[in-house]
């Protein structure tokens, strides 16, 4: 068997020592039986490595929150507004996907925001209004380093034989590309604001002047 990537418990991290006063069935970062047949040992690497995803996600969901209800300007307001409406759709429909899985394969998917923000390999930009521009760089730096990790577990359940975790990753990877290419497409410099100026001297197009006719690009 290939060298298991077998990573301690961080019980040390915030919100993980259970509670003293309720019934304790499992702790966490670990995996119990789970009619999956795979050894204990590769199911607990698969579902701590996911649980990082389902960690991640959770961050990407709230920068997206943030950056939709923030949207403003004349390219942004409505456009980006329902784009980071899908984004954060899509984004909910991941977490759900990674977090049965992490289930499935005995685990428990980190649920408490603190903890969610520890363990992830990204991090919330700091509180406060940016530009739109870097709000969505931002972004589009998370996706890109969201689709590095998950090819790596890609490639590491490969040779684990966990066909379950490469379907449910695979899936996802696809439909996180296409997030990053709308990102991406919207960060290209050219500007429909900026490439309307010229046919206006004051900037305005529609600012008090007759049609013209012979203007190709009216």
């Amino acid at each position: 068997m290939e060298h298991l990537d077998v990573n301690p418990a961080k019980m040390d991290l915030p919100f993980m020592k259970p509670n003293p006063n309720m019934i304790l069935r499992q702790t966490p970062q670990t995996v119990k039986g789970s009619g999956i047949s795979l050894p204990e040992e590769v199911r607990r690497e698969m579902a701590l490595r996911l649980d990082e995803h389902n960690c991640a996600l959770h961050v990407a969901l709230h920068q997206y929150g943030k950056h939709h209800w923030l949207t403003e300007g004349a390219e942004a307001f409505l456009s980006l507004h329902h784009l980071l409406e899908e984004h954060i759709e899509k984004t909910m429909e991941h977490i759900d996907s990674v977090a049965e899985r992490v289930a499935r394969l005995g685990g428990i998917p980190t649920a408490h925001p603190v903890t969610q923000h520890e363990i992830s390999y990204i991090k919330c930009e700091e509180e406060g209004r940016y530009t739109m521009r870097d709000m969505l760089r931002n972004d589009l730096e998370h996706e890109m380093i969201i689709q590095q990790k998950m090819r790596e577990q890609i490639d590491r359940a490969h040779q684990l034989k966990d066909w379950g975790t490469v379907e449910v990753l695979e899936e996802i990877v696809k439909d996180r590309e296409d997030l990053a290419y709308h990102l991406y497409s919207v960060l290209e410099d050219d500007s429909l604001t900026r490439g309307m100026m010229h046919l206006d001297e004051t900037g305005d197009i529609i600012h008090g002047r007759k049609a013209d006719r012979e203007q190709r690009l009216q």
